[in-house]
């Protein structure tokens, strides 16, 4: 992706939005749960996490 996209995209993103995907680059492997009101994710949580063997 461009830097100007990033950029574009980064602008559109709400707070709650950029939280959320840097949890999910943060997990690495598991699952989340994502809570969703009024359109915006407003709780993630870690179901269990798996480890590739």
């Amino acid at each position: 992706m461009s830097e100007m996209n990033q950029k574009t995209l980064s602008a559109r993103l709400n707070e709650q939005e950029k939280k959320l995907l840097d949890i999910i680059r943060a997990l690495g492997y598991g699952e989340i749960l994502i809570k969703v009101k009024d359109g915006k994710p407003i709780r993630a949580e870690e179901i269990r996490k798996s480890v590739p063997l």
